[in-house]
């Protein structure tokens, strides 16, 4: 069968990864690798979940663990959420939460939402490389938000109206994005929320390494700011997006989206539609382990990434030549290299893994104009000590190099 006879035209917009092929060759033993965006697994919090499972699928609980459920997710989750919300100064009740299959089948929804072809979605550049995946099945074009810049809202409009749409909502990841690890400050929030009342368009904020911050004090997220302007969630356009995956365990796929209840009620129904809703044995056991160890396992993560972000920072300032230049996270996983311009990310990245065996992402990915090739994301969640003097060492050498 010609299958592209049949295929929607979206699927011309979904690509593969230009370096998916040589990301496999990552589990070869001798290559370093600064790729994964992945949590630690030494540092999952194993013998809770052990504990939670066995509690969650004792008799008198696992005919509802392992049973349908509603698909706004677990009651004694979403009350948990409610308060850890409460907490960051974003005062609502379990009503405003929905449990997504991790944040990114929330990215999905909320394109599916808002989305029409030819509509415009405001990203920063670069930006996390999955939410562009995420909103492309909808055929939207980007535009360049800089929530440090003077560009008018007329202007945003009037862009989008050229290419047959209107603005639709803006995309931001506020506390040491990925990939570029860097924090948006408070009057950078401000204005984003400023921006989008003048458009009149929604916010999604994505808060999936929030929990994360090593240095210096916390921002409220854009979501509190805005509950502080308008005194309730329910006359909030912001939506916010978090995620267990970085801070307990990413294979159980728990995220979750708080937001104005008529919001969250169109989300359900996508969730209806797609999987009726996620994992309940899931949802439970992620109930369980927050309730009893999340703050404290938190703090434990903390320590040992701040460890390991200072250590590739001191390697990166002894070994790279001066016109290499990264950032300085405050908390996260990355650190966002930018070399001279002319250097290629996805060449470089071919000649460390044959050459040094070591490996990163390049940067061009993280563009949705498909720019910023002198630029590579390295993470250090994986990697300590030795392994992380040696895998720079060995960079440095390649970029010098080239």
């Amino acid at each position: 069968m010609q299958w592209e006879q049949v295929l929607a035209p979206r699927m011309g917009r979904m690509k593969a990864s230009e370096i998916r092929e040589l990301l496999k060759l990552l589990d070869q033993p001798d290559i370093i690798s600064f790729a994964g965006g992945i949590p630690d697994p030494r540092m999952f919090p194993v013998a809770a979940f052990q504990e939670a499972m066995a509690r969650v699928l004792a008799p008198g609980q696992a005919a509802a663990a392992l049973q349908y459920s509603v698909s706004e997710g677990s009651a004694a989750l979403r009350a948990w959420l409610a308060d850890h919300m409460t907490g960051l100064g974003i005062p609502c009740g379990p009503d405003n939460i929905l449990i997504t299959s991790g944040s990114q089948q929330a990215l999905d929804y909320l394109g599916k939402l808002m989305i029409g072809a030819g509509d415009t979605v405001l990203v920063n550049w670069p930006t996390y490389m999955g939410a562009l995946g995420a909103f492309n099945a909808y055929e939207p074009t980007y535009d360049r938000l800089d929530p440090g810049s003077n560009r008018e809202a007329a202007d945003f409009a009037a862009k989008a109206k050229a290419k047959g749409g209107r603005v639709k909502f803006a995309y931001l990841s506020v506390d040491f994005a990925n990939p570029t690890g860097e924090t948006i400050d408070l009057a950078g929030r401000q204005r984003v929320l400023d921006l989008a009342e003048d458009l009149d368009i929604a916010i999604v904020e994505d808060a999936a390494y929030q929990a994360l911050r090593y240095d210096g004090e916390p921002v409220p997220p854009i979501l509190a700011l805005e509950i502080a302007r308008k005194g309730s969630i329910e006359a909030c356009r912001t939506i916010y997006s978090g995620s267990f995956s970085k801070t307990l365990a990413p294979g159980l796929r728990i995220g979750w989206v708080c937001a104005a209840s008529p919001v969250i009620g169109k989300l359900v129904l996508m969730k209806q539609a797609a999987d009726l809703h996620s994992p309940t044995l899931n949802q439970m056991a992620v109930a369980d382990v927050a309730a009893r160890v999340f703050d404290s396992h938190v703090s434990a993560l903390r320590q040992a990434y701040r460890a390991r972000r200072d250590g590739m920072l001191a390697a990166l300032d002894r070994e790279m030549p001066k016109d290499v230049h990264w950032t300085r996270p405050e908390g996260g996983m990355f650190v966002w290299i930018t070399m001279p311009d002319g250097m290629d990310g996805a060449e470089l990245l071919a000649r460390a893994i044959k050459t040094e065996k070591v490996a990163f992402v390049p940067g061009r990915a993280f563009f949705a104009d498909g720019s910023g090739s002198n630029t590579i994301r390295l993470s250090f969640s994986l990697n300590d000590g030795p392994a992380v003097d040696e895998g720079i060492a060995r960079l440095a050498r390649v970029i010098r190099a080239a």
